[in-house]
């Protein structure tokens, strides 16, 4: 009897992890494949300081990620040459940050993400396959969110989401400018598959 409760309480808990990450909209239309369990975790950033900084510097960054915005519709729309274009747009915005805005510990911390950011970049831009492109926007993310958490938009509003299914369930994170889930690393395949984290600005 319990391993008959056990077995109902498990199928109850993948139905429901399936209908969560399913494209409602779109299922009739095309297989989703969300049929894999998965436990979503939260990145540990408590250790990101925030720091106050100029309203310049913060205006700059807003910049980047709008360019940053663009490069994630070029990986919905699963474009290998689009992302490498719009790749070059970022890098060309993370160029025009003055990095004399911020001084001793966040310049410190900034030029940590900068490197991490043009790391990421330099990779997307190294290949045409889409799928290794991804695998560089999951770390460019990364330093993405940390850079916005540790300076801020001024006043421009991040949405930090979450897809417990990319790289083979072991999830992915990526940034966008509204709360609308479209899904970078899957594209089509899975557009809505993903949910939002946290609010950044």
């Amino acid at each position: 009897m319990k391993t008959r409760l056990s077995t109902l309480t498990l199928f109850v808990y993948l139905a429901a992890f399936v209908f969560a990450c399913s494209d409602k909209k779109q299922e009739t239309k095309q297989d989703e494949h969300t049929d894999h369990a998965s436990t979503e975790t939260m990145p540990t950033e408590a250790s990101i300081p925030a720091y106050t900084v100029d309203v310049e510097f913060q205006k700059q960054l807003a910049t980047a990620f709008a360019a940053y915005v663009e490069l994630k519709d070029a990986f919905v729309a699963t474009d290998a040459k689009l992302v490498k274009e719009k790749a070059e747009v970022m890098r060309k915005a993370l160029a025009g940050i003055d990095m004399n805005l911020v001084t001793d510990a966040a310049h410190n911390d900034w030029m940590t993400y900068l490197s991490g950011l043009d790391i990421a970049l330099k990779e997307i831009q190294a290949t045409d396959d889409v799928e290794q492109q991804r695998v560089a926007f999951s770390p460019l993310s990364d330093n993405f969110y940390k850079s916005i958490k540790a300076f801020g938009l001024g006043g421009t509003i991040a949405y930090y989401e979450y897809c417990p299914m990319a790289f083979n369930n072991e999830g992915g994170y990526w940034l966008s400018d509204n709360e609308a889930i479209r899904n970078p690393y899957f594209g089509s395949k899975m557009l809505k598959c993903g949910s939002v984290q946290e609010m950044l600005q």
